[in-house]
């Protein structure tokens, strides 16, 4: 695989899901977040499985192999989508995105704990800490007013789901010979049916939405989650998940630099130094492996997961 092609998929992953966080503010002037949540992954999962059709890609089939896919649904999907929602009504937003940033830590210290970590240099390690401290310049922590208790928890733990979902995708379900676009459609399929029942809580409000919040609705379901998730699948297949959990540093990057230039929120020095640590730490984890060397074995076994 060209290092040069995923670095262009990572950095367009990031953008993409960096974008989610100015959709999601639209979405929720007419929706609830129960609505959000499975709205996006209806119209996501509608989205994938339209491109399968398209593609005459056809759906993993077998209990066993549907069951790793729930497993995996509910850990990268479900289970941090209600989390982020709990989360987010009792912490300040800097505090969240810093939370939401030990995804890559995670993901390393599961990737060694279960030994996908063999080619792990110390290079690999300073840049995720690098990275992760720039996400700590960007939000500035230290200026929110409380801890936020059992929501900074619920955030810990949607980032360690996301950590725990990537991994058992990558040791699980990519690398089987089983195209990556019928995976992604499968998966987000699963996260639909396992978040319908949250509907009774919350989500049976009468829905009364203007085109603008509509479009932003349509762009989070089937740009930011449904096309999101697919690249995300594809970095899995190509590089292994700690490498594809790096993008976590990157979307604070992109979410601050929209909201400057379309929000025209602030941007300061101090936001500015932030972005470029976090830039030098990927950089870093980027350079880390020798050219020719797997990242991580279950994610590299075959040509033919990273098929579309």
């Amino acid at each position: 695989m060209d290092r040069s092609w995923t670095g262009v998929r990572l950095g367009l992953l990031a953008l993409l899901w960096g974008s989610t966080f100015l959709w999601i503010e639209v979405a929720l002037e007419a929706l609830t977040p129960v609505q959000v949540t499975f709205g996006r992954c209806l119209l996501g999962a509608v989205t994938l499985l339209a491109l399968c059709l398209l593609s005459g890609r056809r759906l993993p089939r077998g209990p066993a192999v549907w069951g790793r896919i729930v497993v995996a649904a509910f850990f990268c999907n479900a289970l941090p989508f209600a989390l982020f929602s709990f989360g987010q009504q009792s912490i300040d937003s800097g505090v969240a995105g810093v939370l939401n940033a030990t995804t890559p830590l995670w993901s390393l210290i599961l990737g060694a704990a279960v030994g996908t970590e063999g080619g792990l240099r110390p290079a690999r390690v300073v840049g995720l800490l690098l990275g992760f401290a720039g996400v700590v310049l960007i939000f500035a922590p230290w200026q929110a007013g409380e801890s936020g208790g059992w929501g900074a928890l619920a955030i810990v733990g949607a980032a360690a789901g996301y950590a725990v979902g990537f991994l058992f995708m990558s040791r699980h379900l990519v690398g089987k010979g089983i195209p990556t676009l019928a995976l992604s459609a499968a998966q987000l399929t699963a996260a639909t049916v396992l978040t319908a029942p949250t509907l009774v809580a919350g989500g049976l409000t009468p829905i009364e939405i203007t085109p603008r919040q509509l479009i932003a609705t349509v762009i989070l379901g089937v740009v930011a989650t449904g096309v999101t998730f697919h690249l995300t699948y594809r970095n899995i297949a190509a590089e292994g998940a700690t490498h594809t959990a790096t993008v976590g540093y990157l979307l604070p990057v992109v979410s601050v630099a929209l909201g400057a230039v379309v929000l025209h929120e602030d941007f300061s020095l101090r936001i500015a130094l932030g972005m470029a640590v976090v830039l030098t730490g990927v950089a870093l984890t980027r350079r880390s492996t020798p050219a020719g060397l797997p990242v991580t074995g279950p994610a590299c076994s075959s040509r033919s997961a990273s098929a579309p």
